[in-house]
């Protein structure tokens, strides 16, 4: 009985040891209009569309000790004359050359064509160098920038992967 104890105390033990803390963290940018999108209408109104987009972003925010230095998205949306919602795939590079993918989900309003406020999700699916491994999810609040750009702050948490021993 007390070996059956002690070896779940040393198995707890190890699995703490073993997990990485998580990270609270906050990223930010502003994409500009999309270097490529494509909309075929969706058929059931006038408004309603389906695109393909593909664009650029600025970015700020540190992680893992690496500064953020650029990013690009690819996504899919459905848009109408009051909405549109997005997912996508956001990978950003950091100073060090690596990177972080990340899925997202986006809604925001629309309003004579241009989009305006809106809140969405994302999950980090993974990382590259330092970063390989990293795991975290996290909320958006998204709002209207200059020449049809859209600025984002971003927070949530991530996790880095064990350290082999």
């Amino acid at each position: 009985m007390i070996a059956k104890i002690l070896l779940g105390c040393t198995v707890f033990a190890f699995a703490v040891a073993t997990t990485s803390a998580q990270t609270k963290n906050e990223i930010s940018g502003t994409c500009a209009k999309a270097d490529v999108e494509q909309s075929v209408p969706a058929g059931d109104q006038p408004s309603h569309m389906f695109s393909v987009a593909q664009g650029k972003c600025t970015t700020k925010g540190e992680t893992a000790g690496a500064t953020s230095k650029s990013a690009e998205y690819s996504e899919h949306r459905d848009v109408t004359a009051t909405r549109m919602k997005a997912w996508g795939v956001y990978i950003e590079t950091y100073d060090s050359g690596d990177k972080i993918i990340y899925n997202y989900q986006l809604a925001v309003a629309v309003k004579d064509g241009a989009p305006g406020t809106g809140k969405g999700t994302y999950q980090i699916i993974s990382g590259t160098g330092k970063l390989k491994g990293i795991k975290g999810s996290g909320t958006c609040m998204y709002s209207p920038g200059a020449d049809a750009s859209v600025a984002y702050a971003c927070t949530g948490d991530y996790t880095l992967a064990a350290a082999s021993k």
